[in-house]
């Protein structure tokens, strides 16, 4: 499912297995109604774990297990799945694990991908499935620009996705070779706060509750932490990048791959980040009704 970039701007979305039906619903107004969205936008991936999943280790998910359901909906509209596979605590016994093997096999057959952080776990699905691609996780938090540039130079990676904090070093993100500028995937609306110093432990957390060895939650220091994850908050840190920042900064300097965050999130709010992204302004009021006219979804 790797094509040409063609100066479009590509889109990675959250809640491959938590939004399986608002995609559905998503997915068929972008198929049947492309002059409601950006012409220059288009849609690479979608990724995700599904609830318990030991191998994930972004976010603790909270999503039914819906593999084939979720596998049907990437071959259906002929976008790549991409597990989030990114738990770095990882040992050797566990990568015998039933349910993630199974999965990998799934998204093998349809063209997927991993977003890993454990070596040992990348060594293992590089020998056990060649059909896959690999993201290098923003949970490694490369905040070091050399260490960013050292990440792309790895073959194996297909994308490598910085730290958020990296967002804001244009000129050294502008003068990365051109084939290095093609694997970064810029994390555009990350919820954490940006003088978080304790990120890599908040990630170990997360890795250590999926693994069963704890189930106290990492304290958040953020000013904002008891407001939970809003959007708007998300708007206005120094890294947040934008629908305009995309197409007027980034595009024109040869960066094609942005990760939109929202996989712990609630559909509604999920929706309202497509709508800002994805959809022209003059058309997000048609869409939302079609959305929360439909049936079949009952949106939170």
């Amino acid at each position: 499912m790797h094509e040409a970039d063609g100066g479009k701007a590509w889109f990675h979305l959250p809640g491959l297995f938590e939004f399986v039906e608002l995609y559905r619903a998503f997915l068929t107004l972008f198929r049947e109604h492309r002059e409601f969205f950006y012409e220059w936008c288009g849609i690479r991936s979608i990724y995700g774990a599904p609830a318990g999943c030991l191998w994930d280790g972004g976010r603790v998910g909270t999503g039914e297990a819906q593999g084939t359901a979720a596998m049907s909906l990437a071959r259906e509209f002929s976008i790549s799945p991409c597990l989030t596979f990114s738990n770095c605590l990882l040992r050797e016994e566990h990568l015998a694990d039933r349910q993630c093997n199974a999965l990998c096999a799934m998204a093998e057959k349809n063209g997927g991908g991993v977003i890993v952080t454990s070596e040992l776990l990348l060594e293992d699905l590089r020998k056990k499935y060649p059909g896959l691609y690999f993201v290098s996780s923003t949970t490694k938090v490369l905040r070091d620009f050399r260490q960013l540039e050292d990440e792309l130079e790895r073959e194996e990676f297909r994308y490598v996705v910085p730290d958020f904090r990296l967002n804001r070093e244009r000129e050294r993100l502008n003068a990365l070779p051109e084939m290095k500028k093609k694997k970064v995937e810029l994390l555009c609306n990350e919820c954490c706060w940006a003088g978080c110093r304790e990120r890599k432990a908040c990630y170990e957390n997360v890795s250590r509750r999926n693994l069963g060895e704890t189930e106290e939650e990492h304290p958040c220091a953020s000013p904002t932490a008891g407001r939970g994850y809003r959007f708007s908050d998300a708007m206005n840190s120094p890294d947040f990048i934008g629908r305009e920042e995309i197409r007027n900064l980034f595009l024109p300097k040869g960066f094609s791959h942005f990760k939109i965050e929202g996989r712990e999130l609630g559909s509604a709010v999920v929706l309202e980040m497509l709508l800002y992204y994805l959809v022209k302004p003059e058309w997000q009021l048609r869409v939302r009704e079609e959305i929360y006219l439909d049936s079949m979804l009952d949106l939170f």
